[in-house]
């Protein structure tokens, strides 16, 4: 929530618009996907290795050696590697995180009261909504930080490439597993996030 200056002498409140919050989580979104991109094309790399072929697969020994092997090998600005279709993921799912959980919240109290279910439904639907922001561009950026030759020269030729030979719905293929993995962790960290609101605004 926004306290205006205007309010703030008088005690209340004003909430941000929907767009407003939604902005909000496109900025943190692109800001915390630029830290982690390393550790993420590390992550994905090493879960490619399991179903390449032996001669295709890089047998990295843990995270530290990705890391420094992608360096040594592909240049520095290699960590960054899918960088664009990760933005867009993370910009993706916070706005589909964030802005609907506190519309959400705002329009189950009118119907449900200030109760802890408002907040479990809410976080439900907000892990809906991200899951199905995010997936097509989880899915672009998977493709990109997976392959071991060139078969994509980038973000936009990924996208093209995957409408032309999955259509549309391609882009939301495992929907259902991604959703179970999204769900809880947008459930968890949401409800988190309201826990420590609560501890803040009574110190």
């Amino acid at each position: 929530n926004k306290v205006t200056e205007s309010n703030i002498a008088k005690g209340k409140a004003e909430s941000l618009s929907f767009f407003q919050k939604a902005g909000c989580g496109l900025i943190a979104g692109a800001l915390a996907c630029v830290i982690g991109n390393p550790c993420d094309l590390a992550l994905v790399r090493f879960q490619a290795d399991g179903i390449l072929p032996a001669e295709q697969r890089r047998n990295y020994k843990h995270v530290g050696d990705a890391l420094s092997r992608i360096v040594k090998e592909e240049g520095f600005f290699a960590l960054w590697k899918g960088i664009k279709p990760t933005i867009a993921r993370a910009m993706a799912m916070n706005m589909g995180q964030l802005a609907p959980y506190d519309q959400a919240k705002e329009m189950l109290k009118h119907q449900l009261g200030e109760t802890k279910m408002v907040n479990i439904l809410a976080s439900c639907i907000a892990g809906f909504t991200a899951a199905f922001c995010s997936l097509p561009f989880d899915n672009v950026k998977t493709k990109l930080q997976k392959q071991t030759g060139n078969e994509y020269s980038g973000f936009f030729d990924c996208m093209k490439k995957t409408l032309q030979r999955e259509r549309l719905v391609g882009f939301w293929a495992g929907f259902t597993t991604y959703y179970i993995r999204v769900a809880p962790h947008s459930v968890i960290c949401l409800l988190c996030i309201d826990v420590l609101n609560h501890f803040a605004a009574h110190l």
